[in-house]
């Protein structure tokens, strides 16, 4: 009877794919499967994938040659290798080129491209979907473009993250202090600074409530290319918000705040959202994506794009203790019903069986 064997990929990743592998890692560790990381030596310094018990293999961000050739050499002998997110599950199908290995690839997010990078976008896509066995999507949404990209088998996935440590009451005051914000309203919105995140539909909002007495103060915690023109914005139109650096400690500021903001184009199962309803924040969210789905009824929801609405919510919310107090409770309680760790690596255990039994026989946990 032999060990099951998987390879972990990463393309560089963002924080939550990250944090997905290494509990994943973690996981699969425990249940007696030989696990291998492959990614960017730098993620690992930021995450410690050896410390789950896994091995780690630095493989960089790049489909030349020798990278390919790289992740080609750490896939030999595995019995399933499971790419996360588009770049990485191209660069593994050009590794795995000629080998029988099945491929599972989560798509974690949706990009963005116009013009030309549109169609390449559109090719990568569809060459990610059609080199894996299996696509796991976060959400419906993602289900339904993989299969139109060609997957041949897309399954809805939810992916739990590594829930955070509660903040007590003397550290949540503490930020407020810190934030200029112990006297007003405090509203957090969490996310890269790139255009798709919809940060300047916040700043537009915080134009429009800034007619408040206390003026609410809104918090974007996030780093990326659009900090210097959101930055520009915010000093030249005199801007009730303030940029500061992110994720790290971001789950501290949503469980400090009043209101938790996500005015994103798309969002699958957003980790702000999670964190925001599982702290008991009230959440006002664009409606698209797979946030519906994530929130149900525990949270706001309005139209991208449109900063009068986002601005009306979040008046009326700050006017309304016992509205806020409501959906602080809906939250927790939708919170509870959502998958667990263990859950999710149960899920991704039983897709590896599944597609390792035809090549195989007898696994040991």
């Amino acid at each position: 009877m032999s060990q099951l064997r998987t390879v972990q990929v990463l393309g560089g990743g963002s924080a939550s794919s990250s944090a997905h592998v290494g509990s994943l890692a973690a996981g699969l560790v425990a249940r007696g499967v030989r696990v291998t990381v492959c990614a960017p030596s730098a993620a690992d310094r930021a995450h410690d994938f050896t410390s789950t018990g896994a091995r780690f293999l630095p493989v960089p961000r790049r489909s030349d040659p020798a990278a390919v050739a790289a992740l080609r050499a750490a896939c030999a002998g595995a019995d399933v290798v499971h790419a996360h997110g588009l770049h990485a599950a191209a660069r593994t199908a050009l590794a795995l080129s000629g080998r029988t290995v099945p491929l599972v690839m989560t798509w974690h997010t949706r990009r963005y491209a116009e013009g030309a990078r549109r169609q390449i976008l559109h090719l990568l896509e569809r060459r990610a979907a059609r080199a894996a066995a299996v696509v796991l999507a976060p959400s419906s949404d993602r289900g339904g473009r993989a299969r139109g990209r060609g997957a041949r088998d897309a399954r809805c996935a939810p992916v739990a993250l590594p829930r955070p440590g509660a903040a007590g009451v003397d550290e949540e005051g503490k930020t407020r202090v810190e934030l200029g914000a112990a006297d007003r309203p405090l509203l957090v919105a969490v996310g890269s600074l790139l255009t798709h995140h919809g940060f300047d539909v916040a700043l537009d909002a915080a134009r429009l409530w800034r007619t408040l007495d206390p003026v609410p103060l809104l918090v974007i915690a996030g780093e990326g290319r659009d900090r210097g023109a959101l930055q520009r914005r915010i000093r030249d139109e005199g801007l009730p918000v303030t940029l500061v650096p992110g994720p790290d400690g971001a789950g501290e500021l949503l469980a400090a705040a009043d209101l938790a903001l996500l005015p994103s184009r798309w969002e699958g199962r957003s980790p702000p959202a999670q964190e925001a309803l599982r702290a008991g924040v009230p959440l006002v969210a664009t409606a698209v994506g797979g946030l519906p789905e994530l929130v149900g009824t525990a949270a706001e929801l309005v139209p991208y794009g449109n900063a009068e609405a986002l601005a009306r919510t979040v008046v009326r919310l700050l006017g309304d203790p016992a509205e806020r107090a409501r959906l602080a409770e809906a939250g927790r309680v939708q919170a509870a019903g959502w998958p667990t760790e263990d859950d999710t690596i149960a899920h991704v255990l039983s897709v590896y069986d599944e597609l390792a039994e035809p090549l195989a026989t007898g696994r040991t946990r």
